[in-house]
């Protein structure tokens, strides 16, 4: 309901509420133009003597009145007080800047002290008029850079896109044309349908991957793109001591032991392992009582894990057929025939 004229919308649902940042009293569109068409009026709310005016009359954006008023201050606050970090020679003075006016904030939002607030206001605008309208130049400036680069952002997203829309539907035809030629084939042709099929699938692959490869040095030769990528080129400048974009090296085959070759030694065992089985056995005495040592344990353990690296079937085999080294087989064989030969079965672990 209107409190001036006591309209409700019950009545009236098109009606529209308008405040005015001077009392923030909400009112009627109606009574708005009937009160101050002719000029500028007295606040028609009972106890309010502020001046309105037509002019900054508008629709409350908030549904809090209360919010709508602080939103409104902070504002006003902000594009008198809008010095940046580079302002001021350390990070403490800046802190103490912001400080100052989150306390003239606060004194006008809560009514303190506000004709002093607002007097010391007024002479800092004054005094600071050439400083602050170079801070709101700088940050128009700065929002409209960021705008053109969200839009420059929005333009490359869309390129790309339709880009990979346009791959997509180039493959998709490379791939129905290949089915037809496969199809053709083998109604023109006489001979093995499995063949035939797998050399058109053979060749629509090996096409495939030169125009892939053929497309991938394409965007590495493009200019704009690189450019794009390192936020030069919406400016059209070029700047030097940017870094180049470097493809990362073919990756190397895969190597079961990490570089580790079998040459002379097979494995070598260290003083210490790094393992709470171990640590619990080494300090525990119901292990060492007995004659328990560790280090035996661990050189047992890396000799059955690296015993299998010592036999070379290649070796064994090619000694066998030339007969340079007598098998185990034809000593025993040797044994059981009478003439006893003592076989020496050493250990070579």
């Amino acid at each position: 309901m209107c409190p001036v004229c006591k309209s409700a919308r019950y009545l009236n649902p098109d009606m529209r509420f308008l405040v005015n940042p001077e009392c923030y009293h909400k009112m009627c569109e109606s009574c708005v133009d009937r009160r101050f068409s002719q000029g500028p009026a007295a606040c028609p709310i009972a106890g309010c003597k502020r001046t309105l005016r037509k002019a900054r009359f508008r629709t409350q954006t908030f549904e809090d009145i209360k919010v709508e008023r602080e939103v409104d201050l902070r504002r006003e606050v902000a594009s008198v007080f809008n010095r940046e970090e580079d302002d001021f020679e350390t990070l403490q003075d800046y802190n103490d800047y912001l400080e100052q006016v989150e306390n003239v904030t606060w004194n006008l939002i809560n009514d303190i002290d506000v004709e002093d607030t607002r007097r010391k206001m007024d002479a800092y605008k004054e005094e600071n008029r050439r400083q602050i309208t170079r801070n709101h130049s700088n940050a128009a400036q700065e929002a409209i850079s960021r705008k053109a680069r969200e839009e420059e952002d929005h333009e490359l997203t869309r390129l790309r896109r339709a880009d990979a829309r346009r791959e997509d539907e180039l493959e998709r035809q490379e791939k129905s044309d290949a089915r037809k030629g496969i199809i053709n084939k083998l109604a023109t042709t006489k001979g093995d349908a499995a063949s035939i099929a797998r050399e058109g699938r053979r060749a629509e692959l090996k096409k495939s991957s030169a125009q892939r490869v053929a497309l991938d040095k394409k965007r590495d030769g493009d200019v704009f793109a690189a450019g794009t990528e390192n936020g030069d080129a919406g400016s059209g400048f070029t700047f030097k001591g940017l870094k180049k974009r470097v493809a990362p090296p073919p990756e190397k085959p895969y190597d079961p032991y990490g570089g580790w070759s079998a040459e002379k030694e097979y494995f070598s065992q260290q003083d210490f392992y790094d393992w709470d089985y171990l640590s619990n056995a080494r300090t525990d005495p119901r292990h060492s009582a007995g004659g328990y040592d560790i280090n035996d344990y661990c050189a047992r353990a890396l000799c059955d894990a690296f015993s299998g690296f010592g036999v070379f079937i290649e070796d064994e085999v090619s000694g066998r057929d030339l007969g340079s080294t007598p098998s185990m087989a034809t000593t025993a064989a040797a044994a059981v025939g009478g003439e006893r030969v003592d076989a020496k079965m050493e250990d070579v672990f």
